[in-house]
Order: structure tokens, then sequence, then C-alpha cells
């Protein structure tokens, strides 16, 4: 994990935020969490979300106004006060720096998300029943995953470890964890999965 950790407080350093994207960076991130995945969220004005990976507010930036509130969470301190940089006049936007795993949240939430952050979870188990935990009854778990198997991402500078998703095997937690899946579905490079908590 501090591989992971410090492979993204130096995309920072780098200069490397996806927020300021030129136009086709953006629609190429796109095809993991574009149109499909925001409508699968159902956001509206009164719901509480929280984005598990928020980065530096890529996502955010296109919910938070949709929403009633929202909380991102994210393990690398560089990326986080980035994501409250670009995030400042997004008044209903918390933004926490710590290790999904061990956080101790406060609330529960309606709608929990997430793009490209599984495929840095060893323990998918653990990650889902803890979603699930998180969901108000009715509420909504979204999951953008990865087609790509790869073990490793090799930056020429530095390579990360990889842990490739399932999108079977995340379904099936995910029916474990007691939610109800509701898509699956994908896009061009992913899986995308939704499961309601039930009332």
């Amino acid at each position: 994990m501090n591989e992971i950790i410090k492979h993204y407080d130096l995309l920072i350093a780098e200069d490397n935020d996806p927020v300021h994207d030129p136009a086709p960076l953006r629609a190429y991130m796109n095809k993991w969490d574009g149109a499909a995945f925001i409508n699968a969220l159902g956001l509206t004005h009164d719901k509480s979300v929280l984005e598990i990976g928020v980065g530096t507010g890529r996502l955010a930036l296109r919910c938070a106004p949709m929403c009633k509130n929202l909380t991102g969470i994210d393990f690398s301190p560089e990326t986080a006060r980035r994501a409250r940089q670009n995030l400042a006049h997004c008044k209903n936007v918390k933004i926490i720096c710590a290790d999904f795993y061990k956080y101790e949240f406060q609330d529960r939430y309606d709608i929990i998300y997430s793009s490209l952050t599984f495929l840095h979870f060893q323990d998918k188990k653990t990650a889902v029943n803890k979603i699930a935990r998180l969901l108000k009854p009715g509420g909504k778990a979204v999951l953008s995953l990865d087609k790509s198997q790869k073990k490793e991402l090799d930056t020429g500078t530095r390579k990360i470890p990889l842990y490739p998703d399932n999108p079977d095997e995340i379904t099936e937690l995910l029916r474990e964890s007691g939610l109800e899946i509701t898509l699956k579905t994908q896009t061009e490079y992913a899986y995308i999965l939704a499961a309601d908590c039930p009332v």
C-alpha cells in the first residue's frame, strides 16, 4: 500500500491532475465512468454520497452539484490535498485522507461509488462488505471495474502492483454481502456493477 500511496503522491508532484486534463484525455477517461456510470448512480439533491478513491476530484466535480452532500476518501495525502483545492468551491463536499479499510465512518450513505479503485484492493471481500455496511437501507453501490487483467502498472520510472478485478467474483461478493444486483453492464474498458441495499 505504501508503494501505491507514494505513486499517487508523486503524480501530484509531477503535476498529473486529471481534473485539468485536455478534452481528449477527459473523453478517454469517460470510457470507464462516463454517462453510463453517472446515470447508474441515480443522483438526486436529497442523497448523501461517498466516493471511494476520490483522487483529485475528477468525478466528484460532476457529482457534487447533483447531490445533497458528497464525501470523498483517498489514501494519498497529496492527492487529497489537491482534491480539496479542486473542490473548494463545492460547499457540500468533504475530503478524507485515510485508508478506506481502516477508517471509522460516522455516517451511512444513500449512494456509494468507486471507479478504477478496486484494482488497488487486494482484499475485495472486505471492501465490499464495508460498502454494504455503510449503505443506508434502500441505498445503492456502483462500481466501475477495469477490464484490464494487468498485475502491474509500469510507468517507466516505477512499478505498482495491481489486483485485477473479476466482475463475476465481485458480483458474487456483492450478493453475499446482502446487496441485490440491479445492473451489470460494460463499456469499452470497464464493467459497471450496481447493487441496492434492501429496505
